[in-house]
């Protein structure tokens, strides 16, 4: 049998290498150092932000965000449920409420009539999801939470890149948070950032990232530095950053791999009866962090999996689970949760297949005859 097509695979080269070697090599600058400072710069020129703060994940970005916007005990924040845990779990580890929102089905980001539908006059942010790749009605859902007065924490982390009518993700609202996990579209291995136009909000971001302390050379100082506020250590070592300085430096190029590969399956699977390919929303540009089809109603996707499986291409759900339903928030839960239907909808058919920038033309082929395959056998 052909080699296993595996889900990702992180694309990296000599100078992700030659970064981390000098990263390591100046010997003195492995928690703090120059890197961070440069990649900090880099994703605010790509972006065409003012700030850019890096921490250790994409996850503390969440908390960091939602802390500095002052969200807190007694706040509520609108969520979506059909998305990584991380984005409710944010809401809850600074001591607000998630209220979760439905979906829509085309790139399957938050309703904004289901949003407008959960404020009250406790809700204090909503939290959009660029799920996929794919950006969401990001613009409607800013002009509802201006409307409101309430906070719009993007979650970008799962759609570097991405833009809808020329603008990139992650910049519409008051912040927006990245991950650079290992499957992400620009990759540390861990690692996230929050970035702002805020001035006020960054400087609450440095902070806590680093024990509340004032900015300076805390390893190089004769004292220990002023203590301004509460904090913890949640920053980004200068080796992790290396490595994000060499893959911003190609990331146009990952992203154009991404595209390329995305294209083929296309062309592949559109003509194929009981699935639907990822779908962009008018003025928006896709970068396929996962490339996620949806099965029609009555698909056994069991089926298709598992022969997707013997067929040696890697398949994974997400999520099969809406956060809403997990065992957590169902303990958690004070009286039932609102009907979300879209998301239930969607949550029993979809499926992600194979993406990264380096997938080949014969596996992209492999994919399609297998997912034809399936759906022949789920028939």
């Amino acid at each position: 049998m052909a080699d296993r097509i595996p889900l990702f695979e992180i694309a990296w080269d000599e100078q992700d290498i030659l970064n981390a070697v000098e990263s390591i090599g100046r010997g003195g600058y492995w928690a703090k150092g120059p890197y961070v400072e440069e990649f900090e710069a880099g994703l605010e020129s790509y972006l065409g932000v003012e700030h850019a703060v890096v921490v250790n994940s994409g996850t503390t970005a969440l908390v960091a965000a939602l802390r500095a916007a002052g969200v807190g005990p007694g706040d509520e924040v609108i969520v979506p449920s059909f998305t990584f845990i991380a984005t409710a779990n944010a809401v809850r580890l600074v001591g607000a409420e998630p209220v979760f929102a439905d979906v829509e089905p085309e790139t399957y980001g938050l309703d904004p009539e289901s949003v407008e539908a959960r404020m009250t006059d406790r809700t204090a942010a909503v939290i959009p999801v660029h799920l996929y790749g794919a950006p969401c009605r990001i613009e409607a859902l800013v002009r509802i939470a201006e409307r409101e007065g309430v906070a719009v924490i993007e979650d970008a982390a799962e759609a570097f890149g991405a833009t809808q009518d020329d603008e990139y993700v992650g910049t519409f609202g008051d912040a927006g948070v990245l991950s650079f996990c290992q499957n992400k579209v620009l990759v540390t291995g861990e690692g996230g950032a929050v970035v702002t136009d805020d001035d006020d909000l960054a400087a609450d971001l440095r902070l806590y990232r680093s024990h509340g302390r004032a900015e300076g050379d805390y390893f190089g100082s004769v004292g220990s530095g002023e203590y301004l506020a509460l904090g913890t250590n949640v920053r980004m070592s200068d080796l992790t950053a290396a490595v994000g300085c060499a893959q911003l430096g190609k990331v146009d190029e990952l992203i154009a791999g991404r595209r390329a590969a995305a294209a083929r399956l296309d062309e592949g699977l559109s003509g194929i009866e009981g699935v639907r390919v990822p779908t962009t929303p008018a003025g928006g540009s896709h970068v396929y962090q996962l490339y996620t089809v949806e099965f029609d109603p009555g698909v056994d996707r069991d089926v298709v999996i598992g022969t997707l499986d013997e067929r040696g291409v890697s398949s994974k759900i997400y999520w099969d689970t809406p956060v809403h339903r997990t065992a957590y928030y169902e303990e958690v839960a004070d009286g039932p949760y609102p009907e979300l239907p879209t998301t239930t909808s969607v949550v029993d058919r979809v499926l992600s297949l194979p993406m990264y920038p380096e997938l080949s033309p014969a596996a992209t082929d492999r994919i399609v005859a297998a997912v034809r395959e399936g759906l022949e056998r789920a028939r």
